[in-house]
């Protein structure tokens, strides 16, 4: 799969309102049967565009903790642990670094004391300042509306269009803009594996 088409497109906007529909009612909506979406849907996969199915949880339902939107300024070195585990922290519901390295997220904090829980967060890493803001409402509505989708090559960084190349190295997809990068990864690959 190099080049996304207006039916892919269409089709990622649907299943980003609705994952769990069927295939044949997505093929009705795009005009294809049931069976070439499953193929055009395995092709997103494999090509790396979707990497999964999730399930949007309305924490409030469930009572777990107070709505909090935390901004984290850190030292710049710090900001990838910070990452690493904030994504892996129970109540932390989305995670953002913004261009100037700064850490944003969106959480669900114990109710009873919101700085010992953000203490207990970033034990061990040096926090520069935080803001905590109660949230009193959450929408999140995940569209690919305008945008334009575009493969990027992973040898150079260029775009990957329909003369572009497209390669299973060791069960992993990689997208090239030209068969030369293609050649100088391959090359680059097999060089690192025989070092190993």
């Amino acid at each position: 799969m190099r080049d996304l088409d207006e039916t892919d497109v269409e089709l990622l906007s649907l299943l980003a309102e609705d994952a769990r529909r069927p295939f044949s009612e997505l093929g009705e909506a795009v005009g294809l049967s049931g069976p070439a979406v499953s193929d055009r849907v395995t092709r997103l996969q494999e090509a790396g565009i979707i990497n999964r199915f999730t399930v949007d949880v309305d924490r409030s339902q469930l009572r777990a903790g107070v709505p909090v939107f935390i901004q984290v300024e850190l030292d710049s070195a710090a900001v990838e642990t910070a990452r690493e585990r904030l994504r892996d922290a129970d109540g932390v519901e989305h995670l953002f670094v913004t261009a100037g390295g700064d850490v944003w997220f969106y959480a669900r904090a114990e109710a009873q004391n919101v700085r010992e829980w953000v203490a207990r967060l970033f034990e061990g890493i040096d926090l520069v300042d935080y803001t905590v803001t109660l949230v009193d409402d959450v929408e999140w509505t995940p569209t690919v509306d305008g945008v334009e989708f575009a493969l990027t090559c992973a040898e150079c960084g260029n775009t990957v269009d329909s003369e572009g190349e497209t390669a299973r190295i060791d069960s992993e997809v990689y997208h090239f803009c030209c068969p030369s990068c293609l050649s100088r990864f391959e090359d680059r690959y097999q060089q690192l594996e025989e070092g190993a």
